[in-house]
């Protein structure tokens, strides 16, 4: 008996193939905290690696880290994790291939971070699909026009800069001036089969109240959150604008209306300001590195319409103006990009007008596409009476302005209240897009 249990299983032994599997490993060769140089191991870009020992004998330790380089022959890594203690010569293995996104239905209702790793506390996602992290690309013949208006729930966005099915748009603003109220206002209100939300490069305290007061009920279960606070690797940072954005494109091939929101895109081009600095990229305008800014389109450009599913991914990103200077450079780039930009402005708020929109700068460049002519004829009224309100502001507060001088002059003045209080709304209310084009034409239409 024994002797036939030899032979089957060395004759078993015989028939399995052995294709060896050589283990990949190179060495840790300088590491400034954030920058890594590995040598002995060639990986394309985007790979994952492990990077120090196991710690068991309580030296060292291991972390995570990115290819994002190569310099002289040596491999050059990002730390994806926290401070450890590293040693000089630490193995580095690589441990998984160039990114893929989980997505699906599975994740609906979840939390993840930059990495795809849920922070939740409802335990690992299972039954997800796979979608490359870096999008599929698409000819510009597969993007459909923007044709369907989209209801955001907020009156002067539906009113007077229409959103549509698939459009891009920019919330830009200085600090503290209500981006996020904003984008919770529209969360809760916008009519989408999926939201999207990436929080990128916030206050961690900030996650934690926009998922309880921003994204409850009903919105959360049709929404997937994507967290990387500011204290996160700037490498995670951007692989968590480009996982949220690859979930929402994997909905959308689906065809799926999905709502994609991403708070901030600064922080995105900051993360890629930091990367390109530590590559030695030669620093330009304010310090950005030409990478960081050509970083923007591709990945603006992964929103729209899809001709071949009917689906379409609305994109929403907050650009904070440093210093409130609507010339800076990631603005100007973000607004020569998108579809239309929003523009809060830090008079209004101190005036205690919220949301803060002022209307004059601010422009949907697809409305006259979705919208019907009387709603646009009065939008532009309504613009009309506000421009020349603004003008001769000064004028009329210092008592300089003559009743009866200039009718257009007084038909402003008459009409602001009433303008202001069109903008203004509670940030609890929701005026959806037919009330909000009713009212409008109501008053402005003639």
């Amino acid at each position: 008996m024994l002797n036939r249990f030899a032979t089957q299983y060395l004759e078993t032994l015989g028939q399995a193939p052995l294709v060896p599997a050589p283990m990949v490993s190179g060495l840790l060769a300088s590491f400034d905290g954030l920058l890594m140089e590995a040598v002995g191991l060639t990986l394309p870009v985007g790979t994952i690696c492990r990077v120090g020992a196991d710690g068991a004998d309580g030296i060292g330790g291991q972390v995570e880290a990115e290819v994002i380089g190569f310099r002289s022959g040596r491999t050059l890594l990002m730390n994806l994790g926290g401070p450890a203690a590293l040693l000089p010569r630490a193995p580095v293995r690589p441990i998984g291939p160039p990114g893929e996104a989980e997505v699906g239905a599975a994740l609906l209702g979840r939390v993840v971070d930059g990495a795809g790793k849920p922070i939740d506390g409802l335990g690992p996602i299972r039954g997800a699909g796979r979608w490359p992290i870096a999008g599929k690309l698409q000819s510009p013949l597969d993007r459909g026009r923007v044709l369907k208006p989209m209801d955001v729930g907020v009156r002067a966005i539906n009113g007077l800069l229409t959103i549509g099915q698939g459009q891009r748009v920019g919330i830009m603003a200085g600090s503290g001036v209500g981006k996020s109220v904003l984008l919770g206002m529209i969360v809760r209100a916008a009519q989408a089969d999926v939201v999207v939300i990436g929080l990128i490069g916030e206050r961690s305290r900030e996650v934690a109240d926009f998922l309880e007061t921003k994204v409850a009920g009903e919105a959360r279960a049709r929404s997937v959150v994507v967290a990387v606070p500011a204290n996160h690797s700037p490498v995670l940072r951007i692989r968590g604008a480009l996982r949220a954005t690859a979930i929402a494109e994997a909905f959308r091939a689906e065809g799926k209306q999905v709502l994609l929101i991403m708070d901030s895109l600064t922080r995105v081009a900051h993360a890629g300001r930091e990367i390109g600095l530590a590559l030695g990229e030669p620093a330009s305008a304010r310090g950005y590195p030409p990478s960081a800014i050509a970083m923007l389109p591709n990945l603006i450009e992964r929103a729209g319409v899809d001709v071949h599913s009917g689906g379409s991914i609305t994109a929403i990103y907050t650009v904070l103006a440093d210093g409130d200077d609507g010339n800076d450079p990631v603005v100007d780039a973000a607004r020569s990009i998108l579809d239309g930009h929003i523009v809060l402005a830090r008079a209004l708020a101190e005036r205690g007008i919220y949301p803060a929109i002022d209307i004059g700068p601010s422009v949907s460049r697809v409305m006259t596409d979705i919208a019907d002519a009387a709603h646009v004829k009065a939008a532009r009224a309504l613009r009309r009476h506000l421009a020349t309100y603004e003008e001769n502001r000064d004028l009329v507060l210092m008592g300089a302005y003559r009743h009866g001088a200039d009718p257009a002059i007084d038909a402003a003045i008459a009409c602001h209240s009433t303008v202001m209080d069109y903008i203004r709304q509670d940030a609890d209310a929701v005026v959806p897009l037919g009330e909000a084009i009713v009212e409008l034409v109501g008053v402005f239409g003639g």
